[in-house]
């Protein structure tokens, strides 16, 4: 076939180099039929309003990621936090390594370590809510879209998405029989996998069963006797199995799922922070991991889930019915070196120019060795083409939960534990919404929804083994109670059929939350239940005959009575503390454009600027600047200043913590035929601009801005049935510090080194 000349249209020229653009990144190789036509974008239908419609119907924030282009991240077996920066505004970070991620949208997360931890970005898969953070870090495989609602989703998702959601769905069962197998090899002996067959068992049934594997070998080695040796490797598995059944108005759709992780958790690095700056120190080798203590992490989860539906006259119902369970435990050096000055016995690492302390040694493990979560929803919600669309319905959820503390010595034969606490939670919710949508006009629609929601929590912890001797604690207990009425109320204009016009109020809520962590500490803390208010306005737009596509919002937000997590000093041990108010403002901008037949680009641009809004909200900085008189010049450079009570500075004014004020993403692929297929080469890159890691502002605990790139080569032949690719993930192999651990040395976690692999795939 001829090839097409490079005749990008000036508009299309300016989304590439002024305008953010995101998501539908690494598709396969077009076959040589489809690159026949005309090229355009394929229409964005999205979920997130309880209904199927093109997103320029919404009037709110969404961004869409298709299943293809997760390809690009998974490749090199990434887990959730690949996503990151990958859209505007988000931000997923994790302090256990492949567990327990943190999800941020405009600056709203929660930092706490505990496994008990809430958090305000919601994550729902497969329609289901997934509350713990032991159930958020699920696999990403045979997904058919993520969806990122920015903003509160008080209304139809509820409680604790006071910042967003996050929504995955994956493939869901069909009538051919077809499936798909990818398998990659990569640096560190990596292996990773991932297959799906769909089987139509007859008329009314079908079944659909997918799977993953990633597995690579340990990359850090620790030089020192009686320690754990090799590090940083893991084998991750994960299966997913449907069931659809669909006679007349009648569908369902079963779901079992689960997951086996194993590896290690997090490596904690010892004094590798230069005091006075926040560059690694001289002399710093990834590698090499010099530790006195062990590390472990496991993960088991499972599921199920029933969703029902009835096509009854003019209207639909809902039933999602779930149960989910877990168990996890991890295990870690936290001090991330070896030694103690106050057991007199010789610490480190040492670094060139780097003096170094471990005040006393900090080796713990956490366990969640019961968890259980039921959920079910009933929707009944409208099903004509009327003027006035409506959705009404009820929640109900349920959790139980242990969580176990240890301590261990080090300097005792074995490492034995000498440290234990327990924590027990059972959480009850219920709620009752509606969502109204109505057509003023054929290019006018308001739609508004209010939910009432119930929550209370039981809560007991108790210290029964105190490490180093001492008195033990408890049981203490909380009871917290409360309820919300959440509302949003928004507006959509189309000016014509390419360009829409959205505006939106919403309220969110976050329920209260229990700290109880008291292995290092003799009281638990409790935080209201927080609010927020958020005004957001914006466009979206298909160009140039659908071959480009852009929208844009400005936002402005404030919750009141923010959940903040504070640490505790020199402890191991955080708090929660509720700030009087926090705002946060800015702009998202996202697009695509196919600039020519074989070029594409996206580009995703946000600014999110947040503030501590409390003039009388103290916490204690790092700890590790207390042990000044074991070796000067050792601890962090604070620059909040001081507070009324020692040891305590002011973090009104400050930034929310791991909240970037710039997300940038950008792709560009060049696609073209070579032979009887499809040649591609395919670029990524992801910029976030600087944070602080913690509520209070240090030199050496703010994140430095970063920038990772990806690369991606591909042959797709036989009309795409088979593709080989060759990809690279950080390829410019940098490394900073991305997080820290702050009571007793300067402590620093950082970023995934570069990977880089083969992989081929083939459709059937």
């Amino acid at each position: 076939m001829k090839q097409q000349g490079l005749k990008p249209s000036a508009l299309a020229l300016a989304l590439v180099t002024a305008f953010p653009m995101h998501a539908a990144l690494a598709q396969s190789a077009e076959s040589a039929e489809a690159r026949k036509e005309p090229a355009q974008l394929e229409a964005v239908i999205v979920t997130g309003s309880r209904r199927v419609e093109n997103v320029k119907e919404v009037p709110m924030s969404i961004s869409a990621i298709k299943g293809d282009a997760l390809d690009t991240y998974n490749a090199s077996g990434q887990d959730i936090r690949a996503l990151s920066a990958r859209v505007p505004s988000l931000n997923i970070e994790s302090d256990f390594g492949r567990t327990f991620p943190r999800f941020y949208i405009r600056g709203l997360g929660n930092t706490d370590f505990d496994l008990n931890a809430s958090q305000p970005v919601g994550l729902v898969y497969d329609d289901v809510v997934q509350e713990s953070p032991m159930l958020k870090g699920f696999p990403v495989f045979d997904v058919e879209q993520v969806e990122v609602l920015r903003g509160p989703q008080g209304t139809l998702f509820g409680r604790n998405s006071p910042a967003g959601v996050m929504k995955f769905d994956s493939v869901k069962p069909g009538k051919r029989l077809e499936g798909y197998a990818t398998v990659g090899f990569g640096r560190y002996s990596a292996l990773n996998f991932e297959g799906a067959i769909n089987v139509p068992l007859n008329d009314d049934w079908s079944l659909r069963a997918s799977g993953m594997m990633q597995r690579a070998s340990d990359r850090v080695h620790n030089p020192l006797p009686d320690a754990e040796k090799d590090l940083e490797g893991y084998n991750d598995k994960a299966v997913r199995v449907q069931a659809s059944y669909k006679n007349g108005g009648f569908n369902a759709l079963f779901n079992v799922h689960g997951r086996d992780y194993k590896g290690n958790a997090t490596t904690f690095r010892a004094n590798v922070i230069k005091r006075g700056t926040n560059d690694l120190v001289d002399g710093f080798d990834a590698s090499v991991y010099p530790t006195d203590g062990y590390n472990s992490q496991t993960l088991k989860s499972s599921g199920v889930s029933a969703r029902l539906r009835w096509d009854l006259d003019g209207m639909t119902l809902h039933s999602i019915t779930a149960y989910d369970r877990a168990e996890f435990y991890s295990r870690g050096d936290v001090d991330g070196g070896f030694g103690s000055r106050f057991a007199g016995i010789p610490d480190g690492p040492k670094f060139p120019g780097q003096p170094s302390v471990i005040p006393f040694d900090a080796q713990t493990a956490d366990g969640m060795p019961y968890l259980r979560q039921t959920t079910q929803e009933f929707r009944l919600q409208s099903a004509t083409k009327d003027a006035l669309q409506w959705i009404g319905g009820l929640y109900y959820f349920q959790e139980k939960l242990q969580v176990d503390s240890f301590n261990f010595d080090s300097f005792s034969a074995g490492d034995p534990q000498n440290g234990y606490a327990v924590q027990h939670q059972s959480a009850k919710s219920w709620a009752a919404f509606g969502n109204l949508s109505y057509a003023i006009t054929p290019d006018l629609k308001i739609r508004g929804g209010l939910r009432y929601t119930d929550d209370k929590k039981d809560f007991d912890g108790a210290r029964t083994q105190t490490p180093f001797g001492g008195a033990n604690v408890g049981p203490l207990t909380a009871h917290p109670k409360s309820s919300n009425w959440s509302w949003d109320l928004g507006a959509n204009y189309s000016l014509d059929k390419n360009v829409a016009l959205f505006a939106r109020i919403a309220t969110g809520y976050r329920a209260p939350s229990i700290q109880g962590r008291v292995l290092f500490g003799d009281t638990i803390s409790v935080a209201n239940s927080e609010k927020g208010l958020s005004f957001e306005a914006g466009f979206k737009a298909d160009l140039l005959n659908n071959t480009a596509r852009i929208s844009g919002t400005v936002f402005k937000y404030q919750v009141k009575d923010l959940q903040l997590t504070a640490g505790s000093g020199s402890t191991n041990q955080n708090k929660l503390v509720n700030a009087a108010k926090a705002e946060g403002q800015g702009f998202e901008l996202d697009a695509q454009a196919i600039i020519a037949r074989d070029w594409k680009t996206t580009l995703g641009l946000s600014y999110n600027d947040t503030e501590i809004k409390d003039p009388n909200l103290f916490v204690q900085p790092c700890g590790n600047a207390n042990f000044q008189f074991l070796e000067a010049n050792t601890g962090c450079t604070v620059l909040n200043k001081p507070g009324p009570l020692a040891g305590t500075v002011l973090i009104g004014g400050n930034p929310l913590p791991r909240a970037p004020k710039w997300v940038i993403n950008w792709t560009l692929k060049y696609s073209t035929e070579i032979g009887n297929g499809d040649l591609y080469v395919l670029t990524d890159w992801a910029y976030k601009d600087k944070y602080n890691m913690f509520l209070y502002e240090a030199v050496e605990y703010k994140a430095k801005s970063s920038l990772e790139g990806g690369l991606r080569v591909g042959y797709g032949w036989a009309n795409g049935k088979y593709e080989v690719a060759a990809y690279s993930r950080n390829i410019t192999n940098r490394q900073q510090v991305v997080a820290a651990i702050d009571f007793n040395n300067l402590t620093g976690i950082i970023n995934e080194p570069r990977s880089y692999g083969v992989q081929f795939k083939a459709t059937y």
